[in-house]
């Protein structure tokens, strides 16, 4: 076990029992919770356990300290986010258990062309479209094989310096454009739902699918538009190279796959049916004169299809059976319920109004200045921590600045939450950085070189557009 682990896993429970029998100060609850934050906070920095196991320690002391009741303590893991989650895994691991997310890769990677700039510009887009839907890992574990079977191709046909810009690029492009792409979508990536819960919560009412698309589809576009530019027209310049047999390769992939199955024309539907209730939920229910849809409803219903769909009625098969769901994330959904139910506790002891009025008060600045110190804190942070750890402790806090500044929350809130997503410097900072990063192309030097400059444009760019819009 590294040292950390070993300092995090003693010094967790230490610190809560420290500052549970100091209990300072006039208010006692206010103790009890920083306590329980206290050890969650190091165990979720430090790794020692997965978070998601550190994210039910509320069930057990919030009620124990009378922090708050049974009840109170558990409605947040039953929260209509997390539910809005599921369906949306049910819905990606549909894609994945019918393949239709290789369909999806296959056909944009084939229409870029094949020198070498167009493979990582092909490789890139894939990735990015892709991981809108499915988780990033999956995404960049989907990729990596194909992406290496190029990089074979390539090294026989290109001088080895080449060669080697070549392989790193696309490993890097693929990581990059991963993290890029599921910051589109409001389930793309875990830290767009912790907003969507936090949102809920404070405001009383969903923030829409179509909403966060406002904000997501000019942000990762742009974002992925530069950086395919910076990294291989001017952080790591690379010559157009057309590579002989990349064709062929491509085209063998795609003939593998055979023919559109019926299950691929059955999750084809129910995702596009899916996908367009999101997006117009709003004008149906106004038609309806009555909320019927909302983002976890047509979620869970998408989700719920995928069970309910025959591929052959003969065989009794349906897209999806209850034994796909043990490859479900479900780590993640208690995760979630486990931020919540810490929000709950620090709001109820008042500990984030305090914090949120104490910022706003000592460090007065203009909304376009606190949105970008937030935000470029939130991005560098999560270089060094889970970015859906990082939102779930940082973002009550960025609310309660909002409200006590008289900022719309939104201005501050997104631009933090998609900040956490654009970890690009280290491997241990996104799953996808560290997947490519072992496939032994990629020097750390390397990624932190591109990082930096990824990072500051990443900062740049989401205030940027966070300013025109002027929240949303």
């Amino acid at each position: 076990m590294e040292l950390t682990k070993r300092i995090g896993f003693f010094l967790g429970p230490l610190l809560f029992l420290t500052i549970l029998i100091s209990n300072a100060g006039p208010n006692p609850m206010a103790c009890k919770v920083l306590a329980v934050a206290a050890w969650m906070l190091v165990w979720w920095i430090t790794e020692i356990f997965p978070i998601y196991i550190t994210a039910m320690l509320p069930m057990v002391f919030f009620p124990a300290l009378g922090i708050m009741d049974l009840k109170s303590t558990f409605a947040p893991y039953g929260s209509p986010i997390i539910f809005l989650f599921l369906g949306g895994f049910l819905i990606a691991l549909a894609m994945e258990e019918r393949k239709l997310h290789e369909r999806i890769a296959f056909g944009l990677i084939r229409i870029t062309g094949t020198n070498l700039r167009g493979v990582i510009l092909g490789f890139m887009v894939a990735t990015a479209t892709v991981a809108m839907w499915i988780s990033n890992t999956a995404t960049t574990v989907m990729m990596l094989p194909i992406a290496v079977s190029v990089v074979n191709l390539v090294k026989d046909q290109a001088q080895e310096h080449q060669f080697k810009r070549f392989a790193m690029l696309l490993m890097i492009g693929i990581a990059y454009a991963a993290n890029i792409g599921g910051t589109i979508t409001l389930i793309g990536t875990p830290p767009n739902l912790v907003f969507a819960g936090y949102y809920f919560e404070a405001m009383g009412e969903e923030f829409s699918f179509a909403r966060w698309l406002m904000i997501g589809i000019p942000v990762g576009v742009l974002l992925l538009a530069l950086c395919y530019l910076v990294l291989t027209g001017l952080i790591y310049p690379l010559k157009q190279h057309k590579v002989e047999g990349l064709e062929a390769l491509f085209e063998s992939r795609w003939q593998a796959l055979g023919t559109v199955s019926k299950a691929e024309r059955a999750v084809m539907f129910v995702f596009a049916l899916t996908v367009l209730c999101w997006v117009f939920a709003a004008p149906i229910n106004d038609v309806l004169g009555s909320k019927v849809l909302s983002n976890t409803n047509i979620a869970m219903g998408g989700g719920l299809l995928m069970f309910l769909v025959p591929v052959s009625w003969k065989k009794g098969e349906f897209i999806l059976d209850w034994k796909s769901t043990q490859r479900l994330p479900w780590g993640i959904l208690i995760l979630f319920g486990g931020g919540l139910a810490l929000a709950s506790g620090l709001e109820k002891a008042g500990l984030i109004d305090l914090l949120g009025a104490w910022v706003s008060e000592s460090f007065p600045a203009s909304p376009l200045i606190l949105c970008l110190v937030l935000t470029a804190v939130a991005l560098f942070a999560t270089e060094l921590m889970s970015n859906v750890a990082l939102v779930t402790v940082l973002l009550p806090v960025v609310f309660s600045i909002a409200e006590n500044s008289g900022i719309d929350i939104t201005f501050l809130a997104i631009p933090v939450t998609l900040a956490a997503s654009c970890a690009f410097m280290m491997p241990i900072s996104t799953p996808p950085n560290a997947i490519v990063y072992a496939s032994g192309y990629i020097r750390i030097p390397q990624m932190i070189r591109a990082g930096i400059w990824m990072n500051l444009i990443a900062i740049a760019l989401i205030v940027a557009i966070m300013e025109l819009l002027g929240g949303i």
